[in-house]
């Protein structure tokens, strides 16, 4: 989304805007917490600490994530705040969204931390939660020269003020949900006690700020983008238990937005899409800790609408960061579809729904945008990030810059590709479930047992699971049977085949005596299929399994900085000209009822490669893992006879 600076024309308050919003899970951070959740749950998150991931393509990310993150420096990180609060500073401000005439400056400090928090619980090394330790002490230095009832950003408090007012500013209290949500992630997940001082004192500080006002004021107040401060405010009330926390939580539901999708009306059409999804995860975390259903409801339609009429074939949504009209997507294959804070954010909001019901839907989307727009997100060259997955044929991913960008999908980024252990497992009061196939390892301490995972997934249909215990446990393991699985599936125990009579979309229980050494061989044969656009049959993306596919159509007339955003620019993704070469096309001279015959395997030494045959008299088209296709032109959707 695009941003307003202080020299740059200013926009009406909100409209380009975005969102971010961290979430707890339940299961998650059990002795940190004060307040229990409230409702009945099925899948239980596991502490991120106890998943750790072994080598492949995720694991890859998150080490060039790493190396991004370690290369800020953390005065770079400070350096605004100190400005506003009258401190010497000795380094210089970061660029992009992150410059001294940017009002939003701040947010990807708060990214970071929560980043830096995600790292060392997924990985355990210290190095990340001493940076993250220096950037809280700073931080704090800074909120007690303020010196304003705990008030802390890295802008002036009068941009809340102008907020309030209603009058044209860009999302100030997006940036203090970053902040905020960074501090409690250093608590919850890196155990710094500081950090959580420094957010009570925000709290207090907000609170404040906020008693006086009248309902009007507070309507007035919530028409500019505000993140997920209900989000933030009910995880806070989840460790503090205190009231005002709580209250301020409330303050923050947005009844423009939610009492419609509460009545499940959708007015979804034309709004800015990743304004919206941190609402809603809000509301699914105050559903999980005071138990009114009217959250639930909310979280439940909202997820099954956009999955149903706003979400492309790889997992987004949204054109120019809006959604569409219900379903009609085709006239949205543009090159600014998919702003990729969108889709981080809806993960987010699945892990809830998922935790809830413990349906398999919910992971059969969790898997598709993971693998076809979160992990392609990523150059693996130089470890930046795109803002948009652009849809239209012959367009390429736009990356960021190290030090001039700092978009707000760099900063969901940054937590990204430093959360994948994520999802893979859950457990609930017998056993656990093994949801997402990714290299790993799950140490269920309380229960005494490891879980070895290793795979070449997608690549192959085969996943392996070793036990590793002490001691003989009697247990299920829950394995996900994906809906896509439609040529059945294959488990093998110590060598002898058990029989499946579960069916794709559901989750195969094998409950049995575990001992150490145990062994599971899983095989999900995988086929061809079409993912049609909702309003055209005709038009479709064609996928492996879980995975998309698309045609790397080269570099022709790709010149720098290309493939990355100009550095002199603040936003050049949104209005960005691809120069798409003439002769560039997504017609198939092929029906699409029979499409499998023009389409063949590459072979075999060559992964999940295919070629297309377009129609009798045409040449062959190349596809691939969409996941696999950076700094060149591509297409995902084809348009069949």
């Amino acid at each position: 989304m695009r941003k307003i600076f202080l020299n740059a024309a200013l926009f009406i308050c909100g409209f380009f805007s975005f969102s971010i919003s961290r979430a707890q899970y339940p299961g998650q951070h059990l002795n940190a917490l004060s307040v229990k959740t409230k409702v009945s749950i099925k899948a239980y998150a596991f502490n991120l600490k106890n998943i750790r991931l072994l080598d492949g393509p995720f694991k890859e990310n998150m080490q060039r994530d790493e190396q991004w993150i370690m290369s800020i420096a953390t005065n770079r990180l400070l350096h605004d705040f100190r400005v506003t609060a009258g401190m010497k500073v000795t380094s210089e401000s970061l660029g992009g969204w992150e410059s001294m005439d940017s009002e939003l400056r701040g947010h990807t400090t708060g990214h970071v931390m929560s980043a830096l928090a995600l790292l060392y619980a997924s990985t355990g090394d210290s190095i990340y939660k001493s940076k993250g330790d220096s950037i809280v002490a700073g931080l704090a230095e800074v909120q007690e020269v303020l010196n304003q009832n705990g008030y802390l950003s890295a802008f002036p408090q009068h941009l809340i003020d102008r907020c309030i007012a209603g009058q044209q500013v860009w999302a100030p209290w997006y940036t203090l949900h970053k902040i905020m949500a960074g501090l409690i992630d250093m608590y919850l997940y890196a155990g710094d006690k500081l950090a959580l001082t420094v957010a009570v004192k925000m709290s207090n500080w907000a609170y404040e700020k906020l008693k006086p006002l009248s309902r009007e004021q507070i309507a007035v107040m919530l028409r500019n983008e505000f993140g997920g401060m209900n989000d933030a405010f009910y995880n806070l009330y989840s460790i503090t238990g205190n009231p005002k926390d709580l209250q301020l939580a409330e303050i923050f539901y947005n009844k423009k937005l939610l009492d419609p999708l509460a009545e499940k009306q959708d007015d979804l059409a034309g709004l800015h899409a990743n304004t919206q999804i941190p609402k809603i995860i809000g509301e699914a975390r105050g559903y999980e800790l005071t138990g009114n259903k009217k959250g639930k409801d909310i979280a439940n339609y909202f997820w099954n609408t956009v999955i149903s009429t706003q979400t492309f074939a790889t997992g987004g949504n949204s054109d120019k960061e809006h959604f569409a009209q219900p379903g009609k997507l085709s006239p949205h294959l543009t090159g600014y579809t998919q702003e990729t804070c969108n889709t981080y954010n809806m993960l987010k909001l699945t892990r809830h729904l998922f935790s809830w019901s413990g349906e398999e839907k919910y992971i059969d989307y969790y898997e598709d945008a993971l693998y076809n727009d979160i992990l392609p997100q990523q150059d693996p060259e130089s470890g930046m990030v795109c803002y948009f997955t652009p849809l239209k044929p012959g367009a390429f991913k736009v990356y960021s810059t190290k030090f001039q960008s700092f978009w707000c999908c760099v900063g969901t980024g940054f937590e990204s590709h430093a959360k994948y252990g994520e999802g893979i497992y859950y457990h609930n009061d017998k056993g656990v479930f093994v949801s997402l196939f990714i290299p790993s390892v799950l140490n269920w301490k309380q229960k005494g047992i490891k879980i070895i995972q290793t795979t070449n997934y997608p690549q192959t249909p085969t996943i392996n699971l070793k036990i590793e215990t002490d001691k003989t446990i009697e247990m299920p393991l829950y394995i996900r049977y994906p809906s896509w699985a439609v040529s059945g599936a294959s488990i093998v125990v110590n060598g002898a085949h058990i029989k499946v009579n579960e069916k794709p979309g559901s989750f195969i229980t094998i409950n049995r005596k575990w001992e150490k050494g145990d062994s599971v061989e899983i095989s999900f044969p995988m086929s061809l299929r079409l993912v049609p656009i909702p309003d055209n049959p005709k038009i479709a993306a064609i996928a492996y399994g879980p995975i998309i596919l698309a045609a790397p159509l080269g570099t022709n007339g790709i010149l720098p900085p290309a493939p990355f955003s100009d550095p002199s620019k603040h936003d050049d993704y949104y209005t960005y000209n691809y120069k798409i070469p003439n002769g560039i096309t997504n017609q198939l001279d092929i029906p699409v009822h029979n499409y499998k015959n023009w389409i063949k395997r590459a072979g075999s030494n060559r992964g999940i490669e295919f070629d297309i045959k377009n129609g009798d008299t045409g040449s062959e088209i190349a596809l691939k893992p969409f996941y696999q296709i950076h700094r060149q032109r591509y297409n995902v959707y084809w348009q069949f006879k």
